[in-house]
C-alpha cells in the first residue's frame, strides 16, 4: 500500500498536473456576481485528445442543491489525505478561498448562505451545453465522453421507466462508454437488455458468469481520438453482490480481479494503445491502492465514493480523477501523446453552476419529455422544511434523520435503521418537501420498510459489519458508503479498532438504558438485501410522516460518539 510519505512526494512530483487545475478564478468571478459560462469553460487546451468525464449522477435530470460532507474520515495510511479532507482542511489543501464558488461547490461550510448566492448545480441540459462547447472547440474526433456509473438510479423517473429516461439522455449526449453499480439493481435481464442495445458501450472486466466463469460484459473497448488509440477498461463495483441484493443478479460474480486488469492493460498496449484508461467504480481509496499495483495505467477515472477534487492525484505514473456526483461537475482532461505515450495531461474540474450556464435546448426538451408523465406527482408538495436537509456524512445526515423519524412514527418502532446512502439532494430551510425530493432520497427497486424483532447483539453485529465495510484499514476490503443511520438508539464507535470491537455504549434513547445483548427490540428499516422483504415502500412512509408534521425541524443529532479518528 502506498505510504503517506510516498503519496505526498507523488503529489509534489505531479505539481505540473495540478497547478491551475482547480476552480480558482471562478470563485473570484462569482463573488463579484459575474460568473459566466465562459469562466467555467475557460481552459488552455493541450495535445489532440480530450476526455470528458461524469459519474454518480444518480439519475438527476434537473439542477439541485447537494451539500458535500463535513465528516469524511480516512483510516490507516490514507488518514488525513484527499479525499478524506473536509471544509477548512480541504480548502487549505487545494488553496480555495472561503465563501468562494469553489468553496460552495466542494465543501459544506456556510452552505445555506452560499446556496442562496450561487444557486443550484447540475442539470442535464447544462451538462449538455458544456459537453457541446468542448466538442465544438476541439472537434468531435478528438473528444471521448465517459460515465463512471451510478447514473440510472436515484430518481422517481428512473425508477418508473426502469432507467429508460437516463438511457435516452446518455444516448443524446453521445456517450462513448460507461460502467455500473446501482444499474444492476434493475436486475440482470434489464441491464443486459440495455447493454446489448444502447449506442454506447457498457464495460465490466470484473463480472463473470458463475457457472462457466465467462465474461458477462465487454471488458475493454478501443477508441481512436485525435490520432491516438485509447483503451478504456471497465470496472464495476467489486462488492455489488454484498452491497445490493444478490438475488437480482444471481448468476454473476464480481470482485476486483487485479490480475485481470493487468492482463487487459497488457493486451491493450500490445494492440497499440497510446492511452490506457480504467473507467472504475471501485471507489477512490481502492483505486489509489490499485494504481500502485497495476502497471501501465495512464488514467483512472474513479467513482462510487462521490469524491470531487479540483486536482489530479498521481500514484506512480497513473493519475486519478474524482469528478463528484449528482451532475455537479464535468471533468476535462486534455492529453498530449508523443511517441505513442502520454507526455502531458492538463485537467479542469468544471463546476455546473446552473444559473451561469445556458441550457441546451434539445436536452431541455428531452428532459421535459421524459419527466412529463410524472410531472404532477413530482411537483406535489407534501410539507416544508425549517432545517437544512442533507445526506452526506460518515455518521449522520439530517435527511436520514427525517427518514428515521418517519419510520419511528409510522412503523411504531423502538429502534430504526436507515442505510448510509450517499445519494439524494439537499434542501435548504424554507424549501418545499415535494414528492420528487422524497424520492430523490429513496428511489430504489427494493424499498420495502420492514418491521422485525432483533436482539441487542444482532443490532451490534449490523453496526460492526457496516463499520468494517467503511473503516477497514485495507481499502480492498472497503465498500464505500457511510455508516448505517440509527433512530431511537445511540452508540460509540472507535474507528481505529479492529472488526468486532469498534462499537460500544449502545443506548436505548427512549429509556436511557443500555441495549441488552439478549433482549428483543422492535426494529424498522428499509433497503434490505433479503428477497421477499415485506412492508410499505419507504417513500410512502416518509411522505405520510411529513404530511402529518407539515413543517420538518431536525434537532442536532449527538447520539453517535466518534473516537479514533
Amino acid at each position: 500500500m502506498i505510504s503517506r510519505r510516498d503519496f505526498l512526494q507523488a503529489t509534489a512530483a505531479a505539481s505540473a498536473l495540478t497547478i491551475g487545475s482547480g476552480l480558482g478564478p471562478l470563485g473570484r468571478a462569482a463573488a463579484q456576481q459575474r460568473l459566466t459560462q465562459a469562466d467555467i469553460l475557460r481552459f488552455d487546451p493541450l495535445g489532440t485528445v480530450t476526455i470528458l468525464y461524469v459519474a454518480d449522477t444518480h439519475a438527476q435530470l434537473m439542477p439541485l442543491h447537494f451539500r458535500e460532507p463535513s465528516v469524511n474520515l480516512g483510516v490507516g495510511e490514507v488518514k488525513g489525505m484527499p479525499p478524506h479532507l473536509t471544509d477548512a482542511e480541504f480548502r487549505s489543501y487545494f488553496k480555495i478561498a472561503a465563501g468562494s464558488a469553489d468553496a460552495f461547490a466542494l465543501t459544506a461550510d456556510d452552505f445555506i448562505s452560499l446556496a442562496k448566492n450561487y444557486g443550484r448545480m447540475g442539470g442535464m441540459d447544462r451538462i449538455a451545453t458544456l459537453i457541446g462547447a468542448v466538442r465544438a472547440e476541439r472537434g468531435d474526433d478528438k473528444v471521448l465522453l465517459l460515465d463512471g456509473g451510478d447514473s440510472w438510479q436515484g430518481s422517481w423517473t428512473s425508477l418508473q421507466t426502469k432507467a429508460q429516461d437516463m438511457v435516452d439522455v446518455m444516448s443524446s449526449l453521445k456517450l462513448d462508454a460507461m460502467v455500473g453499480h446501482w444499474e444492476f439493481t434493475y436486475g440482470a435481464e434489464r441491464v443486459k437488455q440495455i447493454a446489448d442495445s444502447a449506442p454506447f458501450a457498457f464495460l465490466a472486466q470484473n463480472i463473470r458468469d458463475n457457472e462457466w466463469q465467462e465474461p458477462v460484459f465487454e471488458a475493454r473497448k478501443m477508441f481512436e481520438r485525435g490520432g491516438a488509440t485509447i483503451a478504456v477498461i471497465g470496472q464495476a463495483l467489486p462488492r455489488t453482490a454484498v452491497a445490493n441484493p444478490r438475488w437480482m443478479f444471481p448468476n454473476w460474480e464480481f470482485g476486483i480481479r487485479e490480475d485481470d486488469i493487468q492482463k487487459q492493460v497488457d493486451e491493450a498496449r500490445a494492440a497499440g494503445a497510446s492511452i490506457v484508461v480504467l473507467l472504475s467504480h471501485n471507489g477512490f481509496d481502492v483505486d489509489r491502492k490499485l494504481a500502485g499495483r497495476v502497471k501501465g495505467l495512464d488514467v483512472i477515472l474513479t467513482a462510487h465514493t462521490h469524491d470531487a477534487m479540483p486536482g489530479l492525484i498521481k500514484v506512480g505514473n497513473t493519475v486519478l480523477v474524482a469528478t463528484g456526483s449528482h451532475g455537479k461537475f464535468v471533468s476535462r482532461l486534455d492529453i498530449e501523446v508523443k511517441d505513442k505515450q502520454v507526455a502531458d495531461i492538463r485537467f479542469k474540474l468544471m463546476p455546473v453552476f446552473a444559473d451561469a450556464i445556458k441550457p441546451d435546448p434539445a436536452m431541455t426538451a428531452l428532459v421535459e419529455k421524459v419527466r412529463a408523465p410524472f410531472a404532477k406527482d413530482l411537483a406535489r408538495e407534501i410539507g416544508k422544511t425549517d432545517s437544512l436537509l442533507y445526506r452526506r456524512g460518515n455518521f449522520n445526515g439530517t435527511f436520514d434523520d427525517l427518514i428515521c423519524n418517519a419510520m419511528m412514527s409510522e412503523r411504531d418502532a423502538e429502534i430504526v435503521l436507515s442505510p448510509g446512502f450517499r445519494w439524494g439532494g439537499t434542501l435548504i430551510p424554507g424549501d418545499a418537501i415535494t414528492w420528487e425530493q422524497i424520492t430523490n432520497a429513496t428511489a430504489i427497486t427494493y424499498p420495502n420498510c420492514y418491521r422485525n424483532q432483533m436482539t441487542g447483539i444482532q443490532i451490534k453485529e449490523v453496526l460492526e459489519d457496516v463499520a468494517d465495510n467503511i473503516f477497514h484499514p485495507d481499502p480492498y476490503f472497503q465498500g464505500g458508503g457511510d455508516m448505517v443511520r440509527m433512530g431511537g438508539m445511540g452508540y460509540a464507535i472507535d474507528i481505529s479498532k479492529p472488526m468486532g470491537s469498534r462499537i460500544s455504549g449502545m443506548t436505548h434513547l427512549g429509556s436511557g438504558k443500555p441495549i441488552e445483548a439478549s433482549k428483543t427490540y422492535t426494529v424498522s428499516g428499509w433497503a434490505s438485501i433479503n428477497e421477499n422483504t415485506q412492508g410499505p415502500p419507504i417513500w410512502d412512509v416518509v411522505a405520510a410522516h411529513v404530511a402529518k408534521v407539515s413543517t420538518v425541524r431536525i434537532e442536532p443529532n449527538t447520539a453517535v460518539k466518534v473516537t479514533g479518528a
